[in-house]
């Protein structure tokens, strides 16, 4: 598979299955997983996935990551766009900066923070958020 992303796909209903996928879009309401352990086939087209039931499409870096690293213990990276708090639907909140926030769009993309973060961008989608605040 060429040109494919690592993502955790974050579900409203709070599955977070881990894959890959090279046929994602901003402005289209689905993209295909390959999940992580799943071997694709030739002519396999993965999982499709439907942007309306998620609540964000994490871009990593690595799928362990590292649950032992405290939020904000590496200084932030340079900011670019506006800060932005956004707050899900189910309450969670997500902290970052983005350069192309409209909220009529299916979503946006933001940057974490944190250099060290594991998240590289996060697409963000807007149906399911409660709240975007600039900070």
């Amino acid at each position: 598979m060429q040109n494919r992303a690592k993502v955790v796909v974050a579900y409203l209903n709070g599955r977070r299955p881990k894959g890959y996928t090279n046929d994602f879009s901003p402005v289209r309401d689905q993209f295909f997983l390959f999940p992580v352990g799943q071997e694709p086939k030739p002519g396999d087209r993965g999982v499709a996935v439907k942007v309306e039931n998620l609540k964000a499409v994490f871009f990593v870096k690595d799928f362990a990551g590292n649950p032992g690293r405290q939020k904000g213990s590496t200084p932030p990276a340079a900011a670019t766009g506006k800060k932005l708090e956004i707050t899900f639907a189910d309450g969670e909140k997500l902290t970052g900066t983005s350069v192309a926030y409209n909220p009529k769009a299916l979503g946006f993309f933001v940057q974490p923070l944190d250099k060290a973060d594991n998240n590289e961008r996060i697409f963000i989608v807007n149906e399911n958020v409660r709240q975007v605040r600039v900070l």
